[in-house]
This record gives structure tokens, sequence and C-alpha cells, in this order.
């Protein structure tokens, strides 16, 4: 499964890339808004680092007309861009006409089968159920990645299944488990993910019967 970071923190992000793991990068207006700097700026500087890795960022405009120009203005921004898109019903012709030209979407905040299928049918290269939300009202969001994956694989359909709203290192287990090619991680679980107690204890471990050898070189 691919790792994408939720968030749009740069210095995050950077130190992350690092590792090797990430695949990618998830935003909303949500996490821009609270970098405090021009959207675009940051947009750029993510785009930048991921080195061709794809970045979502969401329309926010409601209007139909205003979404298409606004994401042909956001796909725009770099090559690596990805336009996240509601599955609301009053975008599917933009969406689909969209996708015709070229421009990668990320439809997100799905709930259902239905919305998922009727996503891929569209051409959106992703669909981002939401796992957390859907737990939420007493569903259990894991089900749906794992009926999304079956009916993917069903009628093989290429598009991407995103699973979002992570909320739990579990959340990242049981994606992977359900066969989501997809996790978008926050980074605070992404930290928690790359550690275990066990890990660290073993390496004190071999660092102690090693150190009794007294051995100044090696090899």
């Amino acid at each position: 499964m691919k790792f994408f970071l939720d968030t749009a923190d740069v210095i995050v992000i950077e130190k992350f890339v690092s590792t090797g793991i990430v695949d990618g990068v998830t935003t909303n207006p949500s996490l821009l808004c609270k970098q405090g700097k021009p959207p675009v700026i940051i947009i750029k500087k993510i785009c930048a680092i991921l080195s061709g890795k794809p970045v979502s960022v969401q329309v926010t405009e409601h209007d139909v007309d205003a979404v298409y120009k606004q994401a042909k203005k956001i796909a725009s921004i770099a090559e690596n861009v990805v336009v996240k898109i509601p599955c609301d019903i009053r975008y599917y012709n933009v969406i689909k006409k969209l996708a015709k030209e070229g421009v990668k979407i990320n439809a997100t905040l799905v709930f259902s089968v239905a919305q998922g299928i009727c996503m891929c049918k569209l051409g959106v290269a992703y669909i981002s159920p939401f796992i957390g939300r859907i737990d939420d009202i007493a569903e259990c969001g894991m089900e749906l990645v794992e009926d999304l994956r079956r009916a993917l694989d069903l009628y093989k359909f290429k598009t991407e299944i995103l699973a979002a709203s992570i909320r739990s290192v579990d959340h990242v287990k049981e994606s992977i488990l359900a066969g989501a090619d997809i996790g978008t991680v926050p980074p605070s679980i992404f930290e928690k993910m790359l550690h275990h107690p066990l890990t660290e204890e073993g390496m004190k471990r071999f660092n102690k019967d090693w150190k009794k050898l007294n051995i100044d070189m090696f090899p």
C-alpha cells in the first residue's frame, strides 16, 4: 500500500519524505488555512518536495461552473497536482469533463459503494472513502473499503482506493488488510506507525550485549 501524508505542513512533509516511504500528500482547505501563508505558495513548495508524486488540492468553489474553472487553475499549479472534488451529484458532469481533459481527480467524501462506482465510471484517478467519519455514525468504515475493493476488482476499474479519515495505527493496519491502494495518514499517526516498543527494546539489548565484547572496530 502507498502512504500519503495528510497535511500541508512543509516542515513535517520534508521530515517524513526523507524516510523514503511517503508516496504523496493530501491537503484540504482546513489544513492549508493552518499554515498562515498564501495557499498557492504552500502547494508549490509541497509539489516540489514530492518530486512528481501526487499532491491532492481541494476545490473551494460551490457553483458548478466555478468549480470547473477553479479545478483547471488548481491543476495548472504543478504537474503533480491532483484536484479533489466532492462526489456530489452536482459535480458529476464537471468531474467527467475534467477527467476527459486529462485532469487527475480525487473524488472525496465517498461514503458508499454506489458513490465509489459512479466516480470510477467518470474516470477519476482516486476515490476517498472516509473511514473515521463512517465510524462516527456507528457504522464500520473499513467495511466500505473492503466492499469497494471487491467492486473495483470485479468490474476491473483502474481507479485507486484512497483510505481517508484515518485516525489510528489500527486504521492503517486495517486499510492495508482491506486492500486499499493508498492510506492518507495524519503526521501524528504516521509517526506512531513507524515505531514499536519491542523494536527499541531489542536494539538496546543487542547494543548492551555487543559492548560486552569490548571490540573497538568491527568488522
